[in-house]
């Protein structure tokens, strides 16, 4: 694994100003799910308000990726095809994944919407993702190694219930999509990097109501839990501060 370059104060800028146009164009498209909406046009409203902004979508084309939208509903973890004609039902959830490029920097991010009234289970589902992600945050300082942001994440989520997906984790980025370090949401001997000032990571907890095993469709993109239970999905980009670090993907 290539080792963990910083980024510079100018880049760190450049992401931040890209941060906030994405944290606002995820707010336009979580604030669109509702009940008979079709998932290709929350895509179609995510690549106008990116492209408006002078932004580029990252996953657009991205190893043939079809999509600027990543719409990933009730047992679909991530990666799921936001051109598709499906309607969203109500009781369903769906989580609502992208990324632009801005001053040829990329971030990230992500959340999961409930559609109209939901169960109580997808809403505390919902509730420990989020939670999850902020303890995550709270490791995050220099001199830190990455295996404490998962060390964090992963028992409290055990301890609500759910599960935590292993095949899949967090990442650095900025001057790619995805660059190293990666970033588990359990605990793991392998992630072993201490964290700089300026390293620039997407924290990103993926969670299930049941079993955290995963597996791909046959489209090749959408990641699906095995025994059909319910995924939950947050995630923003962040840097790495002397006092700790900066959320820069937030509105």
């Amino acid at each position: 694994m290539p080792p963990l370059v910083p980024k510079t104060e100018k880049e760190i800028e450049a992401m931040r100003r890209g941060g906030k146009i994405l944290g606002k164009v995820l707010k336009v498209v979580a604030d669109a799910v509702k009940p008979g909406v079709r998932i290709i046009d929350l895509d179609v409203l995510a690549e106008r308000r990116i492209r408006e902004a002078g932004a580029i979508p990252a996953f657009l084309g991205y190893k043939g990726f079809p999509s600027t939208l990543c719409a990933s509903v009730n047992e679909e973890v991530v990666h799921g095809n936001g051109r598709r004609e499906r309607a969203l039902q109500e009781g369903d959830i769906v989580g609502v994944d992208l990324g632009l490029w801005y001053e040829d920097l990329c971030v990230d991010v992500a959340c999961t919407v409930p559609v109209g009234k939901v169960t109580p289970i997808a809403t505390k589902l919902i509730h420990a993702a989020q939670e999850a992600f902020k303890r995550g945050v709270s490791m995050v300082r220099v001199g830190v190694k990455v295996g404490e942001i998962g060390a964090a994440i992963e028992p409290y989520v055990v301890a609500q219930g759910f599960g935590v997906v292993r095949d899949l984790v967090g990442h650095g980025v900025g001057r790619a999509l995805h660059e190293p370090p990666e970033v588990p949401n359990f605990k793991s001997p392998l992630a072993g990097d201490m964290l700089p000032a300026g390293a620039t990571i997407a924290i990103e907890p993926m969670i299930t109501a049941g079993d955290w095993r995963v597996k791909t469709l046959d489209d090749g993109w959408t990641v699906v839990t095995q025994d059909g239970s319910l995924s939950a999905h947050f995630e923003h980009t962040i840097v790495v501060t002397e006092k700790g670090c900066e959320i820069l993907t937030n509105v």
